[in-house]
């Protein structure tokens, strides 16, 4: 059996950010997803099983661990695999480079939302958070609105100017109230359980992309910030009923399920709103991880 192995690094040396978006886009003019996630816990520490199933794109199944702890023993907080089958004959077709596919996947999801909701002209992108993740959203963002400025804020400041000299073009910011009030774009990355983002903070016209929150007990964005605007998902049935940042305030009344206005099987329903907050709630699932390692394939084979 042939089974296609692909690396990080000669598999990413051909990818673009915005091609990824149109992959995305034109994977969600497909049939709808038949998609299953699986959330054991252990303390703070998660396996997280997604499958995925396309006509036209054939199987993914990813597996990830995400132990927390492993930061203070400087071991990787995330490691996993991703497996694509063949969806005519379910043969192993390919097994693709974990960091690569959660790479992009999980930037180029948050891009594309905001391609489609903040203003193009956006001149000011904060984001928050300095691990990996906020690392690929300076990439993924500065090539979506290359005319912006893009600010780092993390709770350790050490971090975030560490993160800024590697990348050279990015400003650090040192009041979170302060950063956020001046972006035009603000895109949380972080590990947090407690809500950090206030909705007094935020003014109409802005655009907020929240990634970080992956369980039932995490949130980055506090009742009043999702109250500010339409709240739009990247898919329904991964994100809104067992994530907590739309969960929690569904549950205690918060928000309702009417102000989520659409995912990404509905783009023509994503649209900037200069009169409100539009806010974007990152879910993942792995219809996205399929979508992104099928672009990854095709691409490592030209």
């Amino acid at each position: 059996m042939n089974v296609l192995q692909i690396p990080f690094d000669e598999g990413e040396a051909n990818l673009d950010w915005l091609e990824l978006t149109r992959a995305f886009e034109e994977g969600h003019k497909r049939p709808v997803a038949e998609i299953e996630d699986t959330f054991l816990y252990r303390g703070d520490d998660t396996l997280l099983s997604r499958c995925a199933w396309v006509d036209g794109l054939g199987i993914a199944v990813k597996s990830a661990t995400i132990f927390p702890g492993n930061a203070q023993i400087e071991r990787p907080v995330i490691d996993g695999t991703v497996s694509l089958f063949d969806g005519s004959d379910g043969r192993l077709s390919a097994v693709v480079d974990f960091f690569l596919v959660t790479k992009w996947k999980t930037a180029g999801d948050s891009l594309l939302g905001a391609l489609k909701l903040a203003d193009p002209n956006s001149r000011n992108v904060l984001i928050v958070g300095a691990g990996p993740v906020a690392h690929s959203l300076c990439e993924a963002f500065s090539v979506g609105f290359p005319n912006a400025t893009l600010r780092l804020w993390n709770r350790t400041a050490s971090k975030a100017e560490a993160l800024a000299k590697s990348l050279e073009t990015v400003d650090v910011e040192y009041s979170l109230p302060d950063a956020v009030n001046r972006a035009d774009i603000i895109v949380t990355a972080t590990m947090s359980s407690e809500p950090f983002l206030k909705g007094e903070w935020l003014r109409p016209g802005q655009h907020v992309n929240l990634v970080g929150a992956y369980r039932p007990d995490m949130r980055e964005a506090d009742d009043a910030a999702l109250q500010t605007g339409p709240i739009y998902l990247d898919c329904f049935a991964t994100t809104a009923d067992h994530i907590g940042e739309i969960k929690t305030p569904t549950a205690n009344g918060a928000i309702k399920r009417e102000n989520l206005v659409a995912d990404f099987y509905d783009l023509d329903k994503f649209k900037p709103d200069p009169t409100a907050v539009t806010i974007f709630k990152n879910g993942g699932g792995a219809h996205l991880d399929l979508m992104t390692s099928h672009y990854i394939v095709r691409k490592f084979r030209r």
